[in-house]
């Protein structure tokens, strides 16, 4: 009989370190508490965040949850840690926005296959991080330890957050006319969707290292795709402040055409054209190495538009205006018109937006 035998069994022989987590705590605390706002109630620790509503009229709290999918797999293969909560809080809070809500907090869980606390401190660095750039605070979280069931390096992120926005704001297809403007906001490269296919071509069949540089991309191929997801709330909420805004379309899963056909109301199409922007260079790298077609890689990644806004028309100039001093690359991307017999034959043959 061995002396672990004698000592009998333990939590911390069965893979789980408890005192790891409570160091890992310790690392992230202070990053935690920046992201905050005025409303918040109590501190880390407690087993319920505290958040004081305030005074709305009629408030409607908006609430999504989501995770960054298997761009996990590049931070974890390149020991990078400290950028993949930005994705997973732009996940999140920039779906609240596109019915006006304002983000208010958000928490998260972290399922991980062995507690490194510097790895942990990394991850809410990033989650604190992307907090403070969508003006919400980090009301608290949740790490779990799984030994047995993850490899000890690996992990994944979900989170949720919760918004609000007064009745008589609230966005929407409903409010989608004729004549509105559509107006594109650049991504910041691939975001989170599409790592599938990007990591198929990339990686597999094209067989690059994630260190190596790639020219065309000015920096190493690791670098970009870890190039984190931008988070537009505060524009978004700016310009609908200032705006005649209809209705906002986050683009991610599912492209531009597929998001889109979520906002535009029925007998309505939105005109867009390819042709007013340009696909930054690594989509043309995916295409051309694993030789897509244009309908599989427009169906899967947002091609360069992270976000779009539909203004009313007396409002486009100003809307630009107002996106460009805020440092946003944004461009008249369509118009959405009354849809004819002809769109709707074709829109139901075909499966797919019929103004794009």
């Amino acid at each position: 009989m061995t002396e672990t035998d004698h000592q009998g069994a333990s939590y911390a022989a069965a893979g789980v370190d408890i005192e790891a987590g409570d160091r890992a705590v310790e690392l992230f605390a202070p990053l935690a508490k920046k992201a905050t706002r005025p409303e918040v109630r109590g501190g880390l620790g407690g087993f319920a965040g505290l958040f004081a509503l305030g005074k709305y009229k009629e408030p409607l709290l908006a609430a999504g949850s989501d995770g960054v999918g298997t761009k996990l797999a590049v931070a974890q293969a390149m020991n990078k840690h400290d950028t993949i909560g930005i994705d997973l809080v732009a996940m999140c809070v920039d779906d609240l926005v596109v019915c006006g809500a304002e983000p208010l907090f958000l928490q998260d869980y972290i399922a991980i296959g062995k507690v490194v606390p510097e790895h942990v401190a990394q991850i809410v660095a990033g989650i604190a991080e992307g907090c403070i750039q969508a003006g919400c605070a980090l009301l608290g979280g949740e790490t779990a330890e799984h030994p047995g069931l993850m490899e000890p390096g690996a992990y994944d992120v979900s989170a949720t957050a919760v918004g609000v926005v007064e009745a008589d704001d609230l966005l929407g297809p409903h409010l989608v006319r004729s004549g509105d403007i559509i107006i594109g906001m650049a991504s910041s490269g691939l975001h989170s969707n599409g790592y599938s296919l990007a990591r198929h071509v990339l990686l597999e069949k094209a067989g690059l290292p994630l260190d190596g540089h790639i020219e065309e991309l000015g920096r190493t191929l690791g670098e970009e795709l870890l190039e984190p997801t931008r988070i537009y709330a505060k524009d978004c909420l700016a310009l609908a402040s200032e705006c005649k805004v209809r209705t906002f379309c986050h683009v991610t899963g599912g492209g531009l055409a597929g998001n889109m056909e979520r906002i535009i109301p029925e007998g309505l199409v939105g005109d867009m054209s390819r042709s007013t922007w340009t696909p930054s260079q690594i989509f043309r790298t995916i295409a051309d190495l694993g030789k897509v077609p244009g309908e599989e890689m427009e169906k899967t990644f947002n091609m360069g538009v992270g976000m779009v806004a539909i203004v009313a028309p007396e409002d486009r100039d100003r809307a630009l205006a107002m996106l460009t001093a805020r440092h946003i690359d944004a461009w008249e991307l369509g118009t959405v018109r009354t849809a004819t017999a002809e769109d709707t034959q074709r829109a139901s043959l075909s499966g797919t937006h019929p103004g794009y």
